[in-house]
């Protein structure tokens, strides 16, 4: 007979391996529900990145889309960062590109680049600064220039440009797939029709028509906050389908409905079995070439420290 582990035997063979090698594991919301249960943090871009900056263990263990684990070896270069599944890739992320960005740079010299942290190491380097969902407007309201270039997420660059009207926003034509087309109008007239009393929160990576129609647009970060602290008891969120674990996991009182369709087929890439894998090989190693990692690294820098109000 074939001895198959189970979710709790890799669990557990995980949390002995990360006490040995002395690593954290960084987990993104959106990841599998037994991925988020190992995690020694689950959170959003612009908390993972921060922890991913003052980790002090030997080895990170990044769950989440490749640009995180990118970004976490750029902000704390002397760790080894492991990313378990490299074709755990984002496909906005993709849509930009070093040589486009230069080009449209070059169109407009006075602009300033605000990349979102859903960006290549490479367009990174290019930026000025980057933002979260969580401080884009932030961020973008604390520059100096009155003209900036938003990269890539048009549907989140047209949700900043309403909170700072004061701005040329000269926004970048890519999107995330799942927002885009797995979370449309008609998705949530079904839900409120079913749960009349729920209030409707969404990630402004939605199209604007979507935002509009809801209640509110948060970060992931910013639901749990809104949801833990709001009087409401029902919540429909719009977001990747397995945020609605983290939040049932983290506020158990209330009730949360997901879009079931809005999944993300590249953060779903990444399972036990491959943590364990990386953890006992310490591979796959993330690398990215000195030069580039030195230039990103201001914008991230510049972003964490707008998004702590330093």
């Amino acid at each position: 007979m074939v001895y198959r582990p189970t979710m709790s035997d890799l669990a557990s063979r995980i949390r002995t391996l990360v006490a040995e090698k002395n690593a954290i594991i960084l987990v993104h919301n959106y990841q599998l529900p037994e991925v988020q249960d190992i995690g020694d943090f689950v959170g959003d871009s612009f908390g993972l990145a921060v922890k991913a900056s003052e980790a002090d263990a030997d080895v990170i263990i990044f769950c989440g889309v490749n640009f995180m684990a990118e970004s976490a070896l750029i902000l704390n270069p002397g760790k080894l960062v492991l990313h378990p599944e490299p074709e755990s890739r984002c496909p906005m992320a993709a849509m930009a590109n070093a040589e486009s960005l230069e080009l449209l740079k070059s169109k407009h010299p006075t602009a300033a680049v605000v990349s979102y942290v859903n960006t290549t190491a490479e367009v990174k380097a290019g930026s000025d600064i980057c933002c979260t969902s969580s401080n884009a407007a932030k961020v973008c309201r604390s520059l100096p220039n009155k003209k900036i270039i938003f990269t890539p997420d048009v549907n989140l660059g047209s949700y900043v440009a309403r909170q700072v009207p004061e701005k040329e926003m000269i926004l970048w034509p890519g999107y995330c797939d799942t927002h885009q087309n797995r979370i449309t109008l008609e998705d949530l007239r079904t839900l409120r029709e079913l749960h009349p009393e729920a209030e409707i929160i969404v990630h402004p990576e939605c199209t604007p028509e979507v935002i509009d129609y809801s209640d509110r647009a948060f970060s992931t970060a910013g639901m749990i906050s809104h949801c833990m602290n709001s009087d409401r008891t029902e919540f429909i969120i719009g977001t990747e389908r397995d945020m609605v674990y983290r939040l049932r996991k983290d506020i158990p009182g209330k009730t949360f409905y997901a879009i079931d369709k809005a999944v993300c087929p590249n953060m779903k890439k990444i399972t036990l079995k491959k943590v364990l894998a990386s953890l006992e090989t310490l591979s796959p190693k993330v690398e990215l070439p000195e030069d580039i990692m030195q230039k990103a690294r201001i914008p991230l820098e510049r972003m964490v420290a707008v998004g702590r109000g330093e």
